[in-house]
């Protein structure tokens, strides 16, 4: 059973996780549900979330996307249906027939393509597949969400009727306009609309002349509104009408409702499926923003993250432009604890939190942003102590906060954890401190749970070196600048660089010098190996850098030689072609020539047919028979072949032409610029070379460069001026 404490998803910011896919859902319930996120409670469950996650999300890719989910929400009718004898309204019905007829869509789309949507299709077939619904609601509504005429003959018969009674009262109405307008009884507007009754604007002098109802008069009381007596009759009658309609009507969404009624729950399942797929097409959405995939999950425990980035991170870095750094670490049972030191702001609780963020959202069934060959499992507890805890309303300071999470860690910790502690042993005195953090540490270690910790304790670093299940991690620096690079190296401790920071903010050298005596020898010998191993580290990494942008400049010189290589047997084997050709006709060319010189000499028409003849046999033997139209495309074959030779031939003369002519300004830009003059104690390097060293001596052309380790003798024109050596100040 997993269980992940809600504490756990607020220290690694996984609620603002949520919100961010909240957003990318299109119902007001996926957006509710989206909010409430949290891993599932089972490893099956799990890797049935992360599959229909990436089934939907392989949906971009394929021909016929899958169908729109979207819904109207029909919570109020469902509730209206759990009470007996209520009335659902024209617009619910719509809404029901929309939400049935959009499931039966998902339903049959996922039954047509189950090979390739295997996990939604077992999700979307817990559902009944039905029509009635829809059937027996468009009997009675039609598709604009208005009651039909034909709904019950006696409803049509009504309505019929209306239309007839109406029309009668347009007729009379006009009847009556047209006679008092004769009469100059009517105002100049001559008629108005009071209570959605068409009325004559009487003047107010004629208003006894009129027959009819008075309904009303003007401000002034100039005009008095009269609906004429005729039509007064035949609106009675139109009202009689319209009553029994509304009566009609209720009957008839009565009738809807019982039939609807014994649904409600399998609609409630379909209200319930479409709002899971609307969180899950969420979740998709959010595995393209972040460039999300799916890692493989193994058996075994362990964690292998290759170039993760953590998402949060990566959203914000993009929209304000700024590059995010990757990070790749693992975990085994070989090496199942990872203590990180070194200086604070080098990407320390950074990379704590990208893991225990990716490994949250994994076991919600939300894609992460790693590598696809990264590797991960399932953990059935993700423990966390992040951040200042500080606890007002309990009076309790950041330590004794602290110590309360390790009481509970130390409960928990199982060989199914996974444990993320930032700044572990902080708050008390270093040396009392760092001892009962150590000790703590043991008891994680004896069982047997995995974790990643950051911390400054000396004494837990030593501890990571000596126990063979834990190791030493650090953030890289550049050695020279102190500037973070945002890299983790597994396998050493980390200096906390305390005393070189220092003096790179300019605190005076003889404050750190003095600081320096406060501290014990042993420890700063301690610091200032780890510092110089960190820097030796740093130079190796520039070099392996080096060579590795060596090996992928040769690799793409290969493939060029390669495409180079095979367009040139193209061309040789083209020319191969034509120059047999070319032979075939030179020799049949001869042959007539010594035919027709024979004849020249003898005059023996005979002997010059049957030659002749002779010859056209032996080259017809060679020929395959063609037809005219065969003969005909292998000539144009052949026109286009030699056009095409003539082409490329020509193509490479003007680009070796290019290059040469580019080659020679090339070279007269060199020898134009001015060499920079190398002194002893400058830092060079060899032109074309990344490597850097200092001039030691020049002697005859020839110069001495030290690169450490080595020095090696170059001619001083393959030398350039990296940094010219540094002048005493007097």
């Amino acid at each position: 059973m997993i269980k992940i404490a809600d504490k756990s998803l607020v220290d690694l910011e996984f609620p603002v996780v949520r919100e961010q896919i909240s957003e990318l859902c299109v119902t007001g319930i996926g957006k509710e549900k989206a909010l409430k996120i949290k891993p599932y409670p089972s490893y099956k469950k799990t890797f049935f979330g992360l599959h229909q996650t990436n089934e939907y999300l392989s949906s971009k890719t394929q021909e016929q996307p899958i169908p729109n989910h979207g819904f109207d929400n029909i919570q109020n009718e469902l509730k209206m249906l759990n009470i007996e004898d209520t009335i659902l309204e024209v617009s619910g019905f719509r809404r029901i027939a929309l939400l049935s007829e959009t499931v039966n869509t998902q339903i049959k789309y996922f039954e047509k393509f189950r090979e390739i949507y295997p996990t939604l299709h077992e999700t979307c077939s817990r559902v009944e597949y039905t029509t009635e619904i829809t059937e027996k609601i468009g009997e009675v509504i039609d598709r604009f969400g208005e009651l039909k005429d034909d709904a019950s003959p006696l409803l049509q018969s009504l309505r019929r009727s209306i239309n007839l009674v109406k029309g009668k009262i347009n007729s009379s109405f006009n009847t009556a306009l047209t006679s008092y307008h004769n009469y100059g009884y009517l105002d100049e507007i001559r008629e108005s609309v009071v209570e959605n009754v068409r009325v004559l604007a009487v003047k107010a002098m004629h208003r006894r002349k009129v027959k009819g109802g008075i309904l009303g008069n003007s401000k002034t009381g100039s005009i008095v509104y009269i609906q004429p007596e005729s039509t007064f009759q035949y609106t009675r009658e139109l009202n009689n009408l319209e009553y029994e309609e509304k009566e009609e009507i209720k009957r008839i969404l009565k009738e809807l409702t019982s039939f609807i009624r014994p649904y409600r729950e399998l609609l409630a399942d379909y209200q319930e499926l479409l709002s899971d797929i609307d969180v899950i097409a969420a979740k998709s959405k959010y595995a393209e923003k972040i460039n999300g995939l799916l890692p493989k999950i193994t058996s075994e425990k362990e964690i292998q993250l290759k170039e993760a980035y953590h998402p949060l991170l990566f959203l914000t870095n993009q929209k304000q432009g700024k590059k995010t750094y990757p990070q790749s670490i693992e975990l085994s049972h070989d090496n199942r604890i990872i203590v990180i030191s070194g200086p604070n702001a080098g990407g320390k609780s950074i990379t704590l939190k990208t893991v225990g963020l990716l490994q949250i959202m994994l076991q919600s069934g939300i894609l992460i942003p790693v590598h696809e060959y990264s590797r991960m499992c399932f953990f059935d507890k993700v423990l966390t102590d992040i951040g200042d805890n500080q606890s007002i309303e309990n009076h309790l300071s950041t330590y004794s906060y602290r110590l309360k999470n390790m009481n509970y860690f130390l409960r928990k910790c199982d060989d199914r954890t996974l444990f993320l502690i930032d700044e572990f042993g902080t708050g008390s005195d270093p040396e009392l401190g760092g001892a009962l953090a150590e000790t703590f540490l043991e008891v994680f270690y004896e069982k047997e749970s995995f974790g990643i910790l950051t911390t400054h304790y000396a004494n837990l670093k030593k501890l990571a070196n000596e126990l063979p299940e834990m190791s030493n991690a650090n953030m890289l620096f550049d050695s020279q600048s102190l500037e973070p690079l945002f890299k983790l190296r597994v396998g050493e401790a980390g200096s906390s660089f305390t005393f070189e920071v220092a003096q790179k903010n300019g605190i005076p050298y003889s404050l750190i010098n003095r600081s320096k005596k406060k501290v014990e020898r042993g420890k700063i010998r301690f610091d200032r190996s780890i510092a110089k191993l960190q820097k030796e580290r740093s130079k190796l990494q520039k070099t392996t850098d080096s060579l590795k942008d060596k090996e992928i400049k040769a690799a793409k010189q290969k493939d060029k030689l390669e495409e180079t290589n095979s367009r040139i047997q193209q061309k040789l084997e083209s020319y191969q072609e034509m120059y047999d050709s070319n032979q075939r006709l030179i020799y049949i060319g001869q042959k007539i020539n010594d035919i027709s010189e024979k004849y020249f000499q003898n005059k023996k028409k005979k002997e010059l047919i049957g030659e002749f003849l002779k010859l056209v046999e032996i080259e017809n033997s060679k020929r395959k028979k063609q037809s005219a139209k065969q003969r005909k495309a292998e000539k144009a074959k052949e026109q286009k072949l030699q056009k095409e030779v003539e082409k490329k031939v020509e193509v490479i003369r003007k680009k070796k032409k290019e290059e040469k002519k580019k080659e020679q300004e090339a070279e007269k830009r060199e020898a134009a610029k001015p060499k920079a003059k190398l002194n002893i104690g400058d830092r060079v390097r060899l032109q074309d070379s990344k490597s850097v060293g200092t001039l030691d001596n020049i002697e005859k052309g020839k110069a001495i460069v030290n690169y450490g380790m080595f020095t090696t003798s170059v001619s001083l024109d393959q030398l350039e001026l990296v940094q010219a050596m540094k002048k005493d100040k007097k």
